[in-house]
Parts: C-alpha cells; structure tokens; sequence
C-alpha cells in the first residue's frame, strides 16, 4: 500500500473514532487466523507508552493493520528505530507515524529539573531539545515541546543509515508527526 493510501485509511479511522462510529475492523476470528503465519501492516506509529493513547483505537483499525512502538515520549533510540526498519524491510510497511500526545507524561518530566533516577533520565535527555526551544515559543510550552519533541524525532528517523534513509528516499517510504489531543480524540498531521 502507497503511504498515501495508508495515510487517508488512518484519517478516515481517526474521523469515525471522533464521532463514535468505530467499525473495529479485521477482529473476527476468522480474520485473527489469517495472520496465523503473516502479517502486513499498513503503518508503523511510534506513539507514547501513554495508557490513554491506544493507536489501534484511534485509528480504528483492527489485527495486522498498524505496526505499533509505545515507548515513554515516543523516542526513537537503537532499538525503537531497528523495530521500525524491521517493518519497513521486511513487513513493507510504508507509512510512519510519530506520534505526540496532549498532556504527555514523559515530555512534562522532561521540562523538570529534578532528577528521575533510574532510566528515565535518558528517555528525557531525549525530549530535553525539544523542550530548549520551546521555552521561547508563544503559546502553551508543555504543547509546543510534544509537538516540537514529535517533529524532531521524525526527522531523526528519516536521517536514519541505511535502512529508513534509503527507503525515504528512494520515495516509497513517508515519515510524518502528529499530535493527538486526549479530550477530543483528534489526531492532528503536521507534514502531511
């Protein structure tokens, strides 16, 4: 599937979500057997380990349709981007998706001083440039520094040797961020 093609599937399921018409896709039993053996995924999402943002959900898609990576502020680091060039190698997934969330847990520690302990502290030296640059934009800083935290691990991903570079370049693959809003259950593109 185009990334386009895939893009508009993600749209058209966020729309029906928002209005309370979810059709909950490829969940019959029937269906479940068919990825027994294979699967293909339309698009990968990178997204927040949030409980509150279930991409399955607000994309309204069902088994097999999205390739899913929750993780604390949707960082992309060695193993976050090895999954997603697994899916895009082998699975031939052409879309990805990062994507932010009102109200983000991990981006609002990020903008502390305090000191996390443990390994949270480098999941949020990961979102600190994004919450550096924020700091002088207008407008609500905790909702600049997700979306800016979103856009700039998307880019990070399409620089990414060799195997996500080449396939954006090559045209096949399209990276985009996105912000989803809790309250109205919008997911908001911003490059696309």
């Amino acid at each position: 599937m185009l990334a386009e093609e895939a893009l508009k599937l993600l749209k058209e399921g966020n729309k029906r979500y928002i209005e309370g018409n979810s059709i909950h896709p490829h969940s019959d039993p029937k269906y479940r057997k068919s990825l027994a053996n294979e699967q293909h995924p339309f698009a990968v999402i990178l997204t927040c380990a949030d409980s509150r943002v279930t991409p399955e959900i607000l994309f309204d898609c069902g088994l097999g349709d999205l390739f899913v990576i929750r993780v604390a502020g949707n960082v992309a680091k060695e193993k976050v981007v090895g999954s997603i060039e697994y899916a895009i190698k082998y699975l031939n997934a052409n879309l990805v998706v990062v994507m932010g969330h009102e109200k983000c847990g991990a981006v609002s520690a990020a903008m502390s001083d305090a000191e996390p302990g443990g390994h949270i502290g480098r999941i949020l030296e990961n979102i600190k440039p994004a919450v550096y640059i924020t700091r002088t934009m207008k407008g609500d800083t905790l909702t600049n520094a997700i979306k800016l935290n979103a856009q700039i691990v998307s880019e990070h991903l399409k620089e990414n040797k060799p195997i996500i570079e080449d396939a954006v370049k090559a045209g096949g693959v399209k990276i985009y961020s996105s912000y989803y809003e809790l309250s109205s259950g919008k997911v908001e593109f911003f490059d696309a």
